[in-house]
């Protein structure tokens, strides 16, 4: 049978939970299905080294480099890291480079960097019917609303407001963000067990309101720019709408496309 064409996968000793429908899906995209499946349930933790190829070969019993295939595509993708003569990990966003790869406000000049953190507010509300349909939720499940602004050196940058699900963060409080020291998905994946996988955004410039000018210490009307994100974990799963407005005038805000 041609291993790159087979419709099923039967793990030969204990690993990943068995595959969900995958018929007529390449071989290789089953094993990343599976090895996703055993970073979604936990079995390999966000910093963990995972088996080596020759090992998860053994375990799915499938070639090596059919494993490596997939392995490629998770490490593309950002949810593994190889590290030369070390092994593949499984990516943090306890790492620089993860942090950096959701702030795209950098400097004009000089090195990236994180920006101080200050909470306005944390509380739990009912979400507007927006936010309730991006993150999927019934009528009535509550959402957890955080409002930021971000500074450099002291000088506001970023205006932020989030909603996230009540239920996969309960016991989040202004006290426990003000406390923590972690950027603010290194903290949802270590203490909530949620980890950020991707986001869409959408990006446009806006001219500042009156309130939103006064933290931010701009005068009325001036030029931002609004950035407005959905966030994933595993799965395809929205665990985040964040509205963000950017002052650019000492920065800009970098993409790659790749």
């Amino acid at each position: 049978m041609n291993s790159d064409t087979r419709s099923a996968i039967h793990p030969a000793s204990a690993g990943p939970p068995t595959a969900r429908s995958a018929t007529f899906s390449p071989l290789y995209q089953q094993i990343k299905g599976l090895i996703t499946q055993g970073l979604e349930s936990g079995q390999w933790k966000p910093g963990d080294m995972i088996p080596s190829e020759i090992e998860l070969a053994g375990r799915f019993g499938v070639s090596q480099g059919t494993v490596r295939k997939a392995v490629d595509e998770l490490a593309a993708e950002h949810l593994l890291v190889r590290r030369q003569g070390k092994g593949t990990f499984v990516a943090s966003h306890t790492e620089p480079r993860t942090q950096f790869r959701f702030l795209r406000l950098t400097p004009n000049q000089g090195e990236p960097r994180y920006p101080e953190s200050t909470i306005l507010e944390c509380k739990r509300a009912r979400a507007p019917a927006d936010v309730s349909r991006a993150l999927e939720l019934k009528a009535g499940e509550p959402v957890i609303t955080i409002k930021r602004v971000l500074a450099f050196d002291g000088v506001p940058c970023v205006l932020d407001e989030l909603w996230l699900p009540g239920g996969l963060f309960k016991g989040l409080t202004a006290e426990r963000l003000t406390e923590s020291k972690a950027p603010l998905y290194s903290l949802f994946e270590s203490e909530f067990g949620t980890k950020m996988i991707r986001a869409d955004e959408q990006v446009r410039a806006v001219a500042a309101a009156p309130a939103d000018a006064r933290l931010l210490r701009v005068a009325p009307g001036s030029p931002l720019l609004s950035v407005e994100r959905l966030t994933y974990t595993y799965g395809d799963k929205p665990v985040e709408v964040r509205k963000g407005l950017y002052i650019t005038r000492d920065y800009h805000y970098h993409n790659e496309l790749i």
